[in-house]
Order: structure tokens, then sequence, then C-alpha cells
């Protein structure tokens, strides 16, 4: 795992590069590098994970001087494609993967080259032959790249702090895109904080000229033309074996490492898929945190899991100061606004794992690949139920009858299997969404942790509606496959992939996913809906598999998830900070109407937690504006 960076600049400015490296050091603290060329600057911070010796050193430059590449991840059969190479005549002078990408490159070209690469990548390649510097960045958005164009300025980083080290960098507030932030809790792609700042989307690369200084931008892969495949005519038992196979081989392609590796176990289906099948041939770290509040807690599951696959586990439990330490270092490490506070377990357990290891693996998209949120069995049954008006009528009219409150002591009521989590959010989310005209608002709606016309009344920004929209439904696609494959392209690129490498390189840890190897999305793409959910079962297929590796009683259990006592904070612990930030000396009067922030402030000091998340991101913006902005 590594940060880069570049810019063009006629006057060589290493001490620019020197700032923009620096400021992301965390990323790579093991060794950095500078370049420069014809104006060209490339910048680039090592940790190193493979080919630990000087060979692997960056910026990396081809034997003749053509070619120049810095990057960021991981390709992990990068052995096999060296190989076709030697067939080809190629020499290497490094046992790293990051020669085998730029040599690729030049046999084959940019995208003939990504064809072959099965990782996580973020790169740039600088091609003086054509005059042209190409950014590319991996399918599904593990690894971080934006960049920043403006007349003739191009400049690119892993790390938006970076990019405002350069010093031609115009700092501007995006303001049409903070009602999407205010909506979702993150700040979607291709979009960042700033005005012509963005986010290289997933399964994108960018070519610019460097001849008229203009740019073009190619989507190489998608994960709809996934779910667009013809689907698989085999039995379930077939299935099964084919996409065991597929698991088991690309989870061990991510345990390629010069380095020890860990796995972050939580006791869930995902965590322990991963930890099963790989403790068939390795004896793993694995690494849980436990809250001292057990209505939180998740980490006795982890265990459980932990000693029947004999791992070597590690467990830390937190206490609420632990995490409170943690707010105040968000701005630095998710240098946009961002709403996720499960963020801040996430940093904790990066750093417990990081007392033994230097690669961790985080089962991360499961519930999108596999059919696993709660909301899209929720979303579907409405569906079934809304083609009847009479049932539609009689559940809208129940919904709005119930308070939150009210929810909350039913759920208390019922049996452990079937409680639910955050019962209270979960409950607003839907009874927006039922309210809503059509299902792709009430997906919208489901997906949101705040009313977006609550958002309206809280902004004095008009809402540009065509900014973003990619909650399209595909109509070729079941509803269950549209939910996925938009949660695909959203939420978890932009809120579950941002949380864990911000938190994981804060340490200088680096992050693998084995569930988002292209090779899991395509297949799965290609089975039936049916066999995803299956007997009102989410994750069916992934259940399957675990239940071959341990028993149905271990693993059986509510979704959890790291979660935070956010209301309790906010009330307590938190509210010095809340009432310092969210103020009328302190709050940003340009974007906020004082008036509905302090009346929302108001409501949840006094137990209404309808805009908990809201004002939660309210005070996540006011931190980070005066970190970066003031």
């Amino acid at each position: 795992m590594c940060g880069i960076v570049g810019f063009i600049n006629k006057e060589k400015r290493f001490d620019v590069l020197n700032n923009m490296l620096l400021i992301q050091n965390y990323r790579g603290p093991d060794d950095y590098g500078l370049y420069f060329d014809n104006g060209v600057h490339l910048g680039h911070n090592r940790l190193s994970i493979l080919d630990l010796s000087d060979a692997g050193h960056q910026p990396f430059i081809s034997e003749d001087e053509n070619y120049v590449i810095v990057y960021n991840g991981e390709v992990y059969n990068f052995k096999q494609i060296r190989k076709e190479l030697e067939k080809l005549g190629e020499r290497f002078k490094s046992n790293s993967d990051t020669e085998v990408i730029l040599k690729s490159y030049i046999h084959w070209g940019i995208e003939k080259s990504i064809e072959k690469f099965r990782g996580m990548f973020a790169f740039a390649i600088y091609d003086k032959l054509n005059k042209k510097i190409i950014l590319v960045r991996d399918r599904a958005g593990v690894k971080p790249l934006y960049y920043y164009i403006d007349g003739n300025e191009f400049v690119f980083a892993s790390e938006l702090k970076s990019i405002c080290q350069y010093p031609f960098f115009k700092k501007e507030l995006n303001k049409n895109i903070l009602p999407y932030y205010f909506q979702f809790g993150y700040i979607p792609a291709p979009f960042s904080i700033y005005k012509n700042c963005y986010k290289l989307e997933p399964g994108h690369y960018l070519e610019y000229d460097l001849n008229n200084n203009r740019y073009h931008i190619t989507k190489y892969w998608d994960i709809d033309n996934c779910y667009l495949q013809e689907k698989i005519d085999a039995n379930e038992k077939e299935i099964l074996n084919d996409l065991e196979n597929i698991l088991e081989e690309s989870f061990n392609l991510r345990m390629i490492a010069d380095v020890p590796v860990g796995v972050f176990l939580s006791g869930g289906i995902d965590s322990s898929l991963v930890t099963a099948i790989l403790s068939k041939k390795y004896k793993l770290n694995t690494f849980t945190i436990g809250f001292d509040d057990k209505r939180y807690d998740e980490a006795s599951h982890a265990k459980i899991v932990a000693n029947y696959f004999k791992t070597n586990h590690n467990e830390l439990y937190i206490n609420e100061t632990m995490m409170l330490k943690k707010i105040e270092k968000l701005p630095y490490y998710y240098d946009e606004p961002f709403g996720d506070s499960s963020s801040i377990p996430t940093m904790l357990v990066s750093e417990l794992a990081k007392k033994q290891v230097t690669v961790s693996l985080s089962a991360d998209g499961g519930d999108e690949i596999f059919c696993g949120y709660s909301k899209y069995f929720a979303l579907n049954k409405i569906n079934r139920l809304f083609s009847n008006k009479l049932k539609k009528k009689f559940i809208k009219l129940s919904v709005n009858l119930l308070e939150e409150n009210i929810v909350e002591k039913l759920n208390e009521l019922l049996p452990s299997k079937i409680k639910q989590r955050n019962i209270k959010d979960k409950f607003n989310k839907f009874k927006r969404a039922i309210n809503s005209n059509s299902f792709e608002d009430m997906f919208l709606e489901a997906t949101s942790y705040s009313d977006k016309n609550i958002v309206r009344s809280i902004l004095n920004i008009d809402i540009n509606k065509k900014a973003f929209n990619k909650f399209k439904f595909l109509p070729q696609l079941s509803l269950l496959e549209n939910l996925m494959r938009i949660d695909y392209k959203t939420f978890l690129v932009d809120d579950v992939l941002v949380k864990v490498d911000r938190a994981t390189m804060s340490v200088s840890l680096e992050g693998r996913e084995p569930l988002l190897d292209h090779k899991i999305s395509e297949y799965l793409g290609k089975i039936p809906i049916e066999l995803k959910y299956k007997n009102n079962q989410g994750k069916y297929l992934a259940k399957q598999i675990l239940y071959k590796y341990i028993p149905k009683e271990i693993i059986d259990k509510p979704k959890s998830g790291f979660q935070i006592p956010l209301e309790k904070w906010i009330k307590e612990d938190l509210k010095l900070l809340v009432n310092h930030y969210i103020s009328k000396e302190k709050i940003d009067k340009e974007i906020f109407n004082i008036d509905e922030i302090l009346q929302i402030k108001k409501e949840v000091f006094n137990g209404k937690v309808k805009n908990l998340s809201l004002l939660w991101f309210v005070l996540m913006y006011q931190m980070w504006k005066e970190k970066w902005f003031e």
C-alpha cells in the first residue's frame, strides 16, 4: 500500500512534491521517491509489501527511460503475467508487481493490460513517446485516486490533502454536492468537496494529452455488465462448487506478501467465510474489537469462530474514552466531510492489527455481491405487497402512525435471533421509503440517513438534481439485482471502501478486500437471483458454502457490524463539542439555515433522534471545514 502524487509544471518543483508526499506519509513510510522530466512531476510514498529491496523503489523507470510509473495497490496475479512477458523476451530487474504493470502496458497497451490484472490499484504511467499521462483505478474502487483540472493545471494524488499542497490549487467549496453529503454521509464519485477536483471512478482510466492539455476518460469495467450476462444454466450443487473454487482462488491470491498477513474477523458471514476457506491452508492471525457496552459487542461471536478455526486470535475491548479520542483525528485522515461513524472502531481494529501484521484482509462487499442487506429484503416484500392497492394503503397508514420510540420498545420484545440493531434509524429510513412515489426513490430513501426535505430546510443551497443520478434502475434486471448493483457503485465505493482505506492507512496497514475480486463479481452476476435470495434468506449461497466448514448455530445470528453509541455520545460526552461547532457563532452561515440547525440540535438533545445522523454529519462538516478550509 502506498501513496502517489503528480502534477505538471514547467519549473522543477521538488519542494512541492515533497510537501504533497509528506502530508500523506503514513500511506507509505518505508521509502519515497521523486521524478521530474519536461514538466512532469511524479512522487511516491512506499509501504513495502512485495519485493522489500531497493529494486521495488518508485517512481519506477523502464530501461529505455521512455515510461515511468507510480503505483498504489497490489496486482495479485503478477507472477503469472510476468511469465507471459518473459516468454515474449522480457527480463526483469525486480520481483515487484510494479515492473509487471509497466511492462504489460508497454507490450499490450492499457486496456489489454488491465484485463489481465486481478487486484486493487491506482496508478499513473508517464508515456514519453506518446506524450501522455494515464491514470487508472481498479474495478471495485478499493484504492482512491483524485485529480484536479483547472485550465492548464493538472494534479493528481491518492488523497485530497496532497492536492491541497499544490500552490496553484484553488480551494473552492463544491456547494452543489453538499446536499448529497448531508443525505448519504459521504460525497459520491466522481465529485469531491472541492470545485474542479474529482475522484476517478472505479473501472475507469484517464488519459491526459501533454500536447494540448486535454483529457479523456474511458470506462473499462462496470458491475452492470456482470448482471447483464446470460444466466448460468446449472444446478445449485454445480454452482456452489464452482463458486467455492473461485472464492478459494481469490482469497489465496490475497495472501501473497513478503510481510505478515492477518484477517479482520467480526464473526459475521463474510469474515467467517474468508477465515474458514483460508484456514485450510494458513495459520491465520485474526483481529476483532469488543465493546464494554454489550449492545454493540460482537467480539464474543468472533472469538467462537476464531477458536473453531484455531486462529491466532487477538481482541481488544474498547471503551468510550478510546473512541472519543479518535473523533478529533477524523477530519485529518478523512480529508473531506465523511459521516460514517463506524470509521472510529475501524481505526481502532486497524491499530490492533498493525501491532502484529502489515497486511490485513477485510471482508467488505459481501452484502452487495451476495445479497445481504436487510433493506433489500424489506423493499422486495414491499414491492410484492404494493401490487395490491388496498394492502399498500394499509401499510402506509400503519407505518405513518408509528413512532420510533414505540418501534424500539417492540423490537426489545423480539427474540434475540431476529432482534434488529440500530432499529430507530432503520425504521426512519423505512418510513421515508414507503412514502416515496417510485421504487428508485424508495431505494434512495432507504439508503439515505437523512430526509432530503429536512436536508433542504437546513441548507441555503439550491439542489442540483442532475448532479448525481446513479440510482437509475435497469429494466432488464430484477428489483434485487438493481439494488445490489447500485449499492456496489455508490455506498460500497464512497462509504465502505473509503472508511477502510483511510482507517488502515492511518496506521500504515495495507487493507485487502478478498470478496471484491472481479472474477467473483462476474461469476455471481451470472447466477439467477433466486439462488442468492432463497427461502426468504439473504446470502444464501455464501451460507451454504460456510456451512460446510462450521456448524450453523455458530454463525446464524443477527447481522451487526460496527456500531457506536452515537445517541448517548451526542447527548452526553460530545455535548460540549456539538455546542462548540454547532452554534450561532461557529456555524457556516453561508451554507446553513442556522435556526433550522439549532432546532434539530435541541430536539436531539431532548431525545428525538430522527435527525441524529444529520446532526453528526453537520458536526463532521464543521470540524472538517475548520481543519482544511479556514
